[in-house]
């Protein structure tokens, strides 16, 4: 059996979970659809469950991997939410697969790394001293960016990016009684300010740090950055 064999018993696992959901689908369809045997497909992931688990592998160490570098950056909230939402992007048909019945959650293993991560995740934009309303408006904030991305997964990703962002951003802007900080920032750079925010970030400055230094929103940049991350 090759690896070749089990790369595409997974693209065809996540295709037949999307379309017909993980409990509606057997492993002998699965088989079909690849075009081995059963014991082809049982040869790899004993399991559906197993199926589950290396689909959704790729996904938890990049949200662990995210989390770790916002927990040391000087802005978790700022980190947290843009890595999460990096994340999100990514893996974007996973989750979609995941809201036809949950079958993410088949993976005790799965359910477990995804439920810690999340936990990081409310922790980091949350922040260390928050209250129960600051550790809820923060689950709020992350809720935020996995609906959207789930509902228009083929929606340009920058666009999204930027439009989740500034959602999240709004939402901030009124719990923290700011005067609208972010609304009164300019939604559109100048080719001069976009050549700065390039350079910046190709010195290695997160987007978060150029916004803040260039007077805009986050949203801004990405929207005016393709390709960064």
């Amino acid at each position: 059996m090759t690896d070749d064999t089990r790369a595409r018993i997974l693209r065809a696992a996540l295709e037949e979970f999307s379309e017909r959901g993980f409990h509606a689908t057997s492993v002998r369809e699965l088989a079909e659809r690849v075009g081995v045997t059963k014991t082809a497909v049982l040869y790899h992931f004993p399991g559906k469950a197993d199926i589950v688990t290396a689909l959704a592998e790729p996904l938890l160490d990049d949200l662990e991997a995210a989390m770790a570098k916002a927990a040391e950056a000087a802005d978790p909230r700022a980190a947290a939410i843009e890595g999460l939402l990096g994340v999100w992007l990514a893996h974007r048909y996973l989750l979609r697969m995941n809201l036809r019945d949950l079958g993410l959650t088949a993976s005790t293993a799965v359910f477990e790394r995804f439920r810690d991560g999340m936990l990081t995740a409310n922790r980091l934009v949350a922040g260390p001293d928050a209250d129960l309303a600051g550790r809820v408006r923060a689950a709020q904030a992350i809720a935020m960016l996995s609906d959207p991305v789930v509902l228009f997964a083929d929606a340009p990703v920058a666009e999204l990016r930027a439009a989740v962002l500034d959602g999240v951003d709004r939402l901030y802007a009124v719990a923290e009684d700011r005067p609208r900080a972010r609304r009164g920032r300019p939604t559109v750079m100048s080719p001069e300010t976009i050549e700065a925010a390039r350079r910046l970030y190709d010195a290695g400055h997160a987007p978060s740090d150029i916004a803040t230094a260039l007077g805009v929103s986050r949203a801004t940049i990405y929207r005016h950055l393709p390709g960064v991350e």
